[in-house]
């Protein structure tokens, strides 16, 4: 992710030193259209990431202020170019430590959250963190995606598909019982 303005100013007086930082990441599914086969699975939104080439849902920091749906919904738009609407929470969880190229080191509190977008609705490269973007079925994820996303996105599903029984993740470790 690009760096936020408000985090270069930090780090000139911080350093490399570890930041706990509040983020967000977006699972963006597409449902199954109605009538489809049973064998359909919904389809969600993947990004490659230019920094290590990884598939991977669109993620972002909140700026200070900045509600965390507003951190998603502006993060959609900025790396895909799409609308997006916050449908549901699927959980809090810890990611990091994380060292980055420069040496700066960030720990995030993560809140993961599924959102639509328009039925017809096409992403388009935003910005320079990420290379190519598509749609994919969650039944063949990218080999690159990893655990947890894979859990977020297992999620997602489960969410859209049976709200009333869904409990959101409770850190990312473990499922809460």
């Amino acid at each position: 992710m690009s760096t936020p303005e408000f985090i270069v100013n930090l780090r000139k007086h911080i350093g490399h030193q570890q930041l706990f930082l509040p983020a967000c990441t977006m699972i963006v599914l597409r449902p199954v259209p109605p009538g489809s086969s049973i064998w359909e699975v919904p389809k969600v939104l993947l990004a490659r990431r230019a920094d290590n080439g990884n598939w991977a849902p669109i993620s972002g920091i909140c700026e200070p202020g900045e509600e965390v749906a507003q951190t998603a919904v502006r993060e959609v738009k900025e790396e895909v170019g799409l609308d997006a609407k916050v449908e549901a929470l699927l959980g809090v969880g810890q990611v990091g430590p994380v060292t980055f190229e420069n040496g700066d080191e960030c720990l995030f509190m993560d809140t993961a959250m599924r959102l639509s977008v328009a039925e017809d609705a096409e992403p388009v490269l935003g910005d320079e963190e990420n290379t190519d973007v598509q749609w994919f079925s969650v039944a063949h994820l990218p080999d690159t995606v990893n655990r947890q996303h894979r859990l977020l996105i297992a999620d997602a599903v489960a969410q859209m598909k049976h709200p009333a029984g869904f409990r959101p993740r409770m850190g990312y470790r473990k499922r809460n019982a």
